[in-house]
């Protein structure tokens, strides 16, 4: 076999050739970053950096995380416009102002009706499963990241007092748990802001096209 180290495919370091790829990667994620340059996101969230708090009690972890993750989640629709945060650029109803919807609707489901045990005619919002990514056409951007807040406040109050290892049950789940139910929302929230990500790449090349 041969050794990778001194394979005509590979240069070797400080070879012509390796300094030829080496300027190309750098130019490539200089061309990167102007890329996104075009569609900036405003970093305003004081919970910008995960490794802010690292250390200490699971609980203050858990709603640390859990904050971060509704932080970055907002922080995708930041600077859209109306018309590009509701721009269908997959073939389902996934939009970058749904997917906050959608995230403010699973706050209330899973603490105010799960975990608190309210009436979905006591909970803040509109109790419709998998229709909570669509938006009505009087709501802004700003409407449903304000929407989602109030949610999140009042998810943060309810699990306030609670135990992380009190029980609740669940229609399709069964049995769990204040943490799991933590564990599930910082799942939730981060792969919604990955995929809000991605349609925010999506935008921003359309603004050059």
């Amino acid at each position: 076999m041969l050794d990778p180290a001194s394979s005509p495919a590979t240069p070797k370091p400080g070879s012509t050739a390796s300094t030829r790829r080496s300027a190309g990667n750098i130019d490539s994620l200089i061309d990167r970053n102007r890329e996104l340059e075009h569609c900036p996101r405003k970093d305003t969230h004081a919970m910008k950096n995960p490794a802010r708090i690292t250390v200490g009690p699971e609980r203050q972890l858990l709603e640390y995380m859990l904050d971060h993750a509704r932080a970055e989640l907002i922080d995708t629709v930041r600077g859209l416009s109306e018309t590009e945060a509701r721009r269908r650029l997959v073939p389902s109803v996934t939009t970058s102002i749904g997917l906050v919807k959608h995230a403010a609707f699973a706050e209330r489901n899973w603490f105010q009706r799960v975990l608190a045990g309210l009436p979905d005619s006591e909970c803040d919002g509109a109790m419709v499963g998998e229709a909570s990514f669509v938006v009505r056409d009087d709501e802004s951007v700003a409407d449903v990241v304000a929407e989602f807040e109030r949610a999140s406040n009042r998810a943060r109050a309810i699990a306030a007092d609670i135990d992380l290892d009190a029980i609740r049950q669940h229609p399709v789940f069964g049995t769990v748990s204040l943490r799991w139910i933590y564990l599930l929302m910082i799942q939730e929230f981060a792969r919604h802001a990955g995929h809000s990500d991605i349609l925010r790449e999506q935008t921003g090349a359309t603004r050059r096209t």
